[in-house]
């Protein structure tokens, strides 16, 4: 525990993901949504690695697609890539 708040976190292949919450959030469910992050990297990346979070970090705006002010927003991958692909035609 932090403060007020907790951090749960999640290993995939050598990479760590951690989300800093309030002390009430459940934690399932932020351990269900990082798991649905890193598989919507895993689709986005093909095979996401640290390397492709350090040099594509811009690209990344899988965060914002998928939460908004610390909660989470979205939980559909078809939509959150759907609309990743539709940013990515824009570059």
């Amino acid at each position: 525990m932090f403060r007020n708040f907790k951090i749960i976190y999640r290993r995939y292949a050598g990479l760590y993901f951690c989300i800093c919450v309030d002390v009430n959030d459940n934690n399932l469910a932020y351990l269900e949504a990082i798991h649905n992050f890193v598989e919507v990297l895993n689709e986005y990346f093909h095979n996401v690695c640290e390397l492709d979070l350090v040099f594509n970090f811009y690209k990344v705006t899988v965060v914002d697609e998928m939460f908004l002010a610390g909660e989470i927003r979205e939980t559909s991958q078809t939509k959150v890539l759907k609309q990743l692909l539709m940013l990515q035609s824009l570059e």
